[in-house]
């Protein structure tokens, strides 16, 4: 079960600091002010979010034994 975790983590946890890096580089170099600069960054910080939960929706799946999606249709 843990091998089938493993790729999901690793690109969860990847994709996750590359939007915080991101989100980061948002701050340091667009001149805006810092209201229009939470409203673009609150993008890449949302993504992030979505991230996480396909990942927990992942590890639900793989834990039920739910392996092939595409036999339900």
């Amino acid at each position: 079960m843990l091998k089938k975790l493993i790729a999901p983590i690793i690109v969860t946890v990847f994709t996750i600091a590359f939007l915080l890096f991101y989100f980061g580089l948002i701050f340091v170099l667009i001149p805006l002010s810092v209201v229009l600069r939470l409203l673009i960054g609150l993008i890449p910080l949302c993504l992030a979010g979505v991230s996480v939960f396909v990942l927990v929706e992942r590890i639900k799946e793989v834990r039920s034994g739910e392996e092939d999606d595409l036999s339900n249709y």
